[in-house]
């Protein structure tokens, strides 16, 4: 493992292609170079790469050594735009210092501390003849291909790997406290002067404490929510809206089943606002529609105080950017003061 950030992700694979590949984070520096990438700039071993800015140690000029600034190089762009470059005329910098050109890719990889870039890149200082050179550029493309399709398959795996990790249990768990905390809340106020329904208050709490465990459990060993799992998001929204302290309107109608990459960030993003207009919207009434063609239209909206200020976003709604994002998705938050709070996400379906 090369990076603290990288923990969770399968190096092995990368590590394995024929194709230079290195990973940087959102600042540049370099999280991990494969073998391929280590030989090919001249290193004797890949932690001389680790830490190091991208940039300015190995393409920082062009092929007649002029500088190369960093702000018109679009290698590193996709950690801001999150769309894949590529190009072919670019020069990398070995160790000792000798320029080579290369043939590149570069996209879009979500890490712990936030977006950076995978690329895959080739040599091509021993150039054919002049009737070959094609054929070898269309053979990086379908490498690059290669890699591209290599990264799709590593995200689907952590995706695995996600789902057990904090923000699963916050997301999903944190609901159903939440409205164990109001019902025993109302029942403290109510023992006094009405105790029957008091009672009755404890025994719902009782029965959301033992339905909070058992999801802890779910998501602690990598499950999705049992009614997500078997009935898909309209069922597992339901759910969510029936637990809800706040009376929830739902209108979800898909066609068919969702990657269960999509179902599950879904859900979980359902359930982050619904637990965060519960407790800071004071909302009389929320509702929640989804539909599903080409993409995933997901709304959850509130009648609430509103005012919430996007640019300082909280854990909670960092967390559903960060999921929407993984999928190639965008989420947009329309909360004018005094007029509820509405949040859109939109998933490609592929």
């Amino acid at each position: 493992m090369h990076g603290e950030s990288l923990q969770e992700f399968p190096l092995l694979i990368l590590e394995a292609v024929p194709q230079p590949v290195w990973v940087v984070d959102a600042a540049g520096d370099i999280l991990f170079a494969n073998r391929a990438a280590v030989d090919a700039l001249g290193y004797e071993d890949g932690s001389e790469l680790i830490g190091l800015p991208s940039h300015t140690t190995v393409h920082h000029s062009h092929g007649d050594g002029s500088p190369f600034p960093a702000d018109q190089c679009r290698m590193l762009r996709p950690a801001l735009t999150g769309v894949q470059e590529r190009g072919d005329d670019y020069w990398f910098a070995r160790k000792d210092g000798t320029l080579f050109p290369i043939a590149w890719w570069s996209a879009p990889i979500e890490l712990a501390e936030g977006r950076g870039v995978v690329t895959a890149f080739t040599d091509l200082t021993e150039r054919r003849p002049a009737e070959d050179l094609k054929r070898e550029l269309a053979e990086a493309r379908i490498r690059a291909a290669d890699s591209r399709e290599a990264q799709r398959r590593v995200i689907e795996a952590t995706a695995e790997v996600r789902r057990r990790t904090a923000q699963d249990l916050h997301d999903g768990a944190q609901q159903r406290l939440v409205s164990l905390a109001i019902l025993l809340q109302l029942a403290s106020e109510q023992v006094a002067t009405a105790p029957d329904d008091a009672t009755a208050l404890l025994k719902h709490a009782s029965a959301e404490t033992k339905a909070a465990i058992d999801e802890l459990r779910e998501l602690a060993a990598g499950m999705y929510p049992a009614t997500l799992a078997s009935g898909g998001l309209p069922a597992a929204i339901d759910s969510l809206a029936m637990r809800c302290a706040i009376p929830v309107v739902t209108d979800v109608r898909l066609e068919r089943r969702l990657d269960p990459a999509v179902e599950a960030h879904a859900y979980f993003i359902v359930s982050e606002a619904l637990t965060n207009a519960t407790k800071h919207a004071a909302p009389s009434r929320i509702d929640v529609v989804a539909r599903a063609d080409r993409a995933l239209e997901l709304t959850v909206a509130d009648d609430g105080v509103g005012g919430v200020d996007a640019r300082r976003a909280g854990t909670g709604l960092t967390g559903m950017r960060d999921r929407v994002t993984a999928l190639g998705g965008r989420l947009t938050v329309t909360s004018p003061r005094g007029g509820g709070t509405t949040l859109r996400v939109t998933v490609p379906l592929g």
